[in-house]
């Protein structure tokens, strides 16, 4: 799964360098912000927990109002599991309150910008699992699949070099990697800020 996310790197870089040749604009912009995750599951809090990203956003326009946003992005997503984990798995859920999972995540954005200062986006968002606590089945597997899958829509404010935009991802990929007894999928709200280089 990695070797796959991986390669789909590399070309989205090769796609990047050779698109800003023809490109109407290319402009290298840096992403930070928060990120307001959660896992939908009985086995995890129904609540958004605050976590950050961040990491580059290629920003080439195709022509005056149509773009790509080719990103890479560092993530870190948490949630807290719930009382209904320890009653699913039969273990306990003081081995794993509070869940970290960071992930490398790639957004290939298609942005539609009908105004110079405003910008439409939208695009699928592959991730790959950086790290994750282990204390969790130490001695039957892990818990969480290694990538993820999401589709992304938000809307971006262009003032100069400044960006301010805000962001939904719904994950469309089974994450339990335990069993079938509870389906797990993301959540993000985020909100942040760049800066055209």
């Amino acid at each position: 799964m990695k070797r796959i996310f991986s390669t789909l790197a590399f070309v989205c870089l090769l796609f990047m360098i050779s698109s800003s040749s023809f490109a109407q604009g290319f402009k290298l912009a840096l992403h930070a912000g928060a990120n307001m995750g959660k896992l939908d599951g009985k086995s995890f809090k129904d609540e958004f927990q605050l976590g950050y990203h961040l990491g580059v956003a290629p920003e080439i326009m195709l022509t005056k109002k149509w773009g790509i946003q080719p990103e890479v992005l560092f993530s870190q997503s948490n949630t807290t599991t719930s009382t209904e984990f320890e009653d699913i798995y039969k273990i306990s859920s003081h081995e794993l309150k509070d869940v970290k999972l960071n992930y490398l995540s790639i957004p290939l954005m298609l942005s539609f910008r009908p105004v110079s200062f405003f910008t439409l986006q939208a695009g699928p968002q592959f991730s790959v699992l950086m790290n994750k606590q282990r204390t969790l089945l130490e001695n039957g597997g892990d818990a969480f699949k290694k990538g993820d899958f999401a589709m992304v829509g938000g809307a971006q404010i262009n003032l100069l070099r400044l960006r301010i935009y805000g962001r939904y991802a719904i994950g469309l990929a089974e994450l339990n990697d335990i069993d079938q007894q509870d389906s797990w999928k993301s959540q993000t709200i985020q909100l942040g800020v760049g800066f055209a280089l």
